[in-house]
């Protein structure tokens, strides 16, 4: 099992950006899968993007499609995911999961989540 650790997470205007970051340490990050869920109050996980184990193929929720880019650095062990134009509607705690599959993910490791808020 891979440990997780999400990071840049905040508050932000409404247009603006962030980019998240996911740590990973354990067993070797460039045999999984990553992907970005997130959560906001009252409402289940939504799965937000997913990347190849090589980072040579990338899916997104529609909801995010051209605002968000997920990317990885093998080298260090850390995948990140790029938001920019951000909604209201894009607050919520976001996680990373580390797994085998793709887009979908069979996956047991999940980091803790960074909250991210959008102010109107």
């Amino acid at each position: 099992q891979v440990q997780l650790v999400e990071s840049g997470g905040g508050l932000v205007q409404a247009g603006g950006s962030l980019r998240l970051s996911c740590a990973a340490s354990g067993r070797t990050f460039s045999g999984y899968s990553m992907a970005w869920f997130r959560q906001s109050p009252g409402r289940e996980r939504e799965y937000v993007a997913a990347i190849t184990r090589s980072g040579e193929m990338t899916n997104y929720a529609d909801s995010v499609k051209g605002r968000f880019t997920i990317s990885r650095d093998n080298a260090k062990n850390t995948v990140y995911l790029q938001m920019s134009n951000l909604k209201p509607e894009d607050t919520a705690v976001y996680y990373c999961a580390a797994g085998y599959g793709y887009p979908v993910l069979t996956t047991n490791s999940w980091g803790r989540g960074t909250q991210v808020t959008v102010s109107s």
